[in-house]
């Protein structure tokens, strides 16, 4: 299995713009082949501090998702909403940050 921890900060107020956009990302990403969970949180106490955990059942599976329209259209979208955005992917034997 695969992990994914994607750290977003929205601009200050904008954090509900980020949730909203992310629901259709979310519905089409759970109904992928070899997705496993793939949930959205956010910090009760920094409403625009947002993060995505993810499971996935093979880095090809993820790699497939990473290509996938509804995630290039969130990730576009996101452009002059977030601050900061950071992703890490855990493997059984490393982790990257991309």
């Amino acid at each position: 299995m695969v992990y994914v921890i994607a750290y977003l900060k929205a601009h200050a107020g904008k954090g509900d713009d980020v949730v909203a956009l992310a629901a259709p990302l979310i519905d089409a990403t759970r109904k992928e082949e070899g997705c496993i969970s793939y949930d959205l949180y956010r910090k009760p106490a920094e409403r625009d501090s947002l993060v995505f955990v993810e499971t996935w059942k093979s880095r090809a599976a993820l790699d497939v998702h990473f290509a996938e329209p509804h995630l290039t259209t969130f990730k576009a979208a996101m452009a002059d909403l977030l601050v900061e955005a950071r992703v890490e992917i855990v493997h059984p034997e490393k982790i990257e940050v991309i």
